[in-house]
C-alpha cells in the first residue's frame, strides 16, 4: 500500500512541477556563458576600464552570457543592498579594504547589454563565511549563531561550521528563517536590478556531514512521523577509522534532506518568476549526481528513476528532482577527458548523461572547467575539443573562470570553437 501511495504521488508531483516550470528558452543560437568569481577576480575588476576591456575580450571571442559572481561565500554582496553590507576586502587577495563609488553589479550589466550580451547574477546562496580565513558575516553577527549547519564529524563529535577548515560555513537550509532570509535577498536583487538570470550556487548541503542540528533534528522526525531513539546513530555513526555506518534511517535521511534543497530551490524559483517572469533561474552542479545525494542535490527530473540504480535510492529520493524548477541547468563536466561514449569519465559520457536525466524539463548547458584542458593542438583533450563536445552534445557552452581562460590563453582555442560550431550548424 505504501509503495503504490509513493508512486502515486510522484505521478502528481511530476504532473504539478510541468505547470510550474517556465519551460526551455528557445535560443537563435548557442547559450555561451563565461563565469566571473568574485575572488580570483575581485583586484583584476576594480575599476571600470578593466571591466570594459575584459566584457569586450568575451565578446570578440563569441561569449553572449556573462555569469557574475555577486555574493561569495563571505556572504557579503558585490550591489547595492539594503539588508546585507558590502564586501570591500578578501583575505589573501588584498591587503587593503577596496571601496567604490560605483555600483559594481550596475556597471556590469550596462556594459554587458551596450555589447548585446545578457546577464546572469550568480548568488551564493547559503555561505555565509569563511572557516579559513574567519571572516564573513556569521564571524561579526551573532544573529547566525543558531542558524549554522551543525557537523557530525567522523571523530563523533559536534560543532558548528565555523570552526571548521571548509570552503564556506553554510546556513541550515531546513530552517524556514534561513529560507525567508535568502528570499528577501534574492527578490531584492532581482527587482532592483535589469539582470537577464539569476544563478543559484551552493544551494544546498555542504556535505554529507551537516545539518545534525537540533532542529533539523525535530524536522527530520516530523518528515518520519516518529521519534528517533538513537540520534544519530539510527541515521549513521563512525567506526574507529571514520568511515559512516549506516544507521536504519539513512535512506530516508538522504531522502528528507534532498527534499529540502528541492523545496528550497522551488521557493526560490518562485520568488524570482513572481518578482520577474523573463529572469531565467539557473542552477550549476557536478555531471556526478550518483554522488551528490550527500549535499542534497537531485537536479534531475522527477520522472527519472536513476536513484533506484543505487543503494540511496527510493521513490521517496526520485521524487525530490528539481529540474523542473529550473530554466537553465549547466552540467559541471569537471573532467579531463573530453572523448568516450562509454567513459563515465568523459564529457561526452556526462553531458549524454545529463541530457537523459532532465527529460527536457529545461535548458541544459554543457559546463567546463578551464584548467583541465590546454591548448596544445595535438592533445584530443585540448580546449578546442572540449569546448566543441560541450556544444555538439547541450548546444551550449558555459567556462570557469575568466581568470583561468586569461591566464591560460585560451580565448583563441574558444573563439575557433564556437565559430566552427556555428559554420556546422549554420547559425
Amino acid at each position: 500500500m505504501g509503495r503504490i501511495y509513493v508512486n502515486v504521488v510522484l505521478a502528481v508531483v511530476c504532473m504539478a512541477m510541468s505547470f510550474v516550470s517556465c519551460g526551455i528558452k528557445q535560443n537563435k543560437g548557442p547559450e555561451v556563458y563565461v563565469t566571473i568569481a568574485a575572488d580570483a577576480n575581485f583586484l583584476r575588476f576594480s575599476d571600470r576600464d578593466s571591466i570594459t576591456w575584459y566584457l569586450e575580450k568575451c565578446h570578440d571571442t563569441g561569449f553572449n552570457h556573462v555569469v557574475l559572481d555577486v555574493k561569495p561565500n563571505y556572504g557579503k554582496v558585490l550591489y547595492r543592498s539594503k539588508y546585507i553590507p558590502y564586501l570591500d576586502y578578501i583575505e589573501g587577495i588584498t591587503d587593503r579594504p577596496l571601496g567604490r563609488d560605483w555600483d559594481y553589479l550596475q556597471y556590469f550589466i550596462d556594459e554587458c547589454h551596450r555589447l548585446g550580451m545578457r546577464i546572469s547574477a550568480s548568488f551564493s546562496i547559503l555561505p555565509c563565511g569563511s572557516p579559513y580565513w574567519q571572516r564573513g558575516m556569521c564571524y561579526q553577527d551573532t544573529v547566525y549563531d543558531d542558524k549554522l549547519c551543525v557537523e557530525y564529524r567522523s571523530d563523533g563529535t559536534f560543532g558548528d561550521m565555523r570552526t571548521t577548515r571548509k570552503s564556506a560555513a553554510f546556513l541550515n537550509p531546513a530552517r524556514e528563517d534561513v529560507r525567508d532570509y535568502e528570499i528577501k535577498l534574492i527578490t531584492e536583487l532581482v527587482n532592483n536590478y535589469d539582470i537577464d538570470g539569476f544563478s543559484l550556487d551552493y544551494c544546498r548541503y555542504p556535505d554529507a556531514e551537516s545539518d545534525f542540528s537540533d532542529y533539523s533534528r525535530c524536522e527530520f522526525e516530523r518528515y518520519l512521523g516518529e521519534s528517533i531513539e538513537n540520534w544519530p546513530d539510527d541515521v549513521f555513526s563512525y567506526d574507529r577509522d571514520g568511515s559512516r555506518i549506516e544507521g536504519k534511517y539513512l535512506k530516508q535521511w538522504w531522502a528528507w534532506r534532498a527534499k529540502v534543497v528541492s523545496d528550497f530551490v522551488r521557493e526560490s524559483s518562485e520568488a524570482i518568476h513572481a518578482a520577474k517572469p523573463d529572469v531565467d533561474v539557473e542552477y550549476w552542479a557536478a555531471t556526478w549526481i550518483h554522488a551528490l545525494h550527500m549535499s542534497g542535490q537531485n537536479w534531475a527530473s522527477p520522472r527519472s528513476s536513476w536513484p533506484m540504480a543505487y543503494a540511496f535510492g527510493t521513490p521517496e529520493y526520485q521524487a525530490t528532482g528539481f529540474a523542473p524548477y529550473l530554466d537553465v541547468f549547466a552540467a559541471g563536466a569537471y573532467l579531463e577527458r573530453v572523448h568516450g561514449a562509454d567513459d563515465n569519465e568523459s564529457v561526452e559520457y556526462a553531458y549524454s548523461r545529463a541530457d537523459t536525466l532532465l527529460h527536457g524539463d529545461c535548458l541544459l548547458v554543457g559546463s567546463l572547467y578551464a584548467v583541465n584542458h590546454d591548448t596544445d593542438p595535438d592533445n584530443i583533450n585540448n580546449m578546442y575539443h572540449a569546448a566543441t563536445m560541450a556544444l555538439e552534445k547541450t548546444g551550449n557552452l558555459r567556462i570557469f573562470d575568466i581568470s583561468q581562460i586569461h591566464k591560460l590563453g585560451l580565448w583563441p582555442s574558444i573563439k575557433d570553437a564556437i565559430n566552427d560550431y556555428k559554420s556546422r550548424h549554420k547559425l
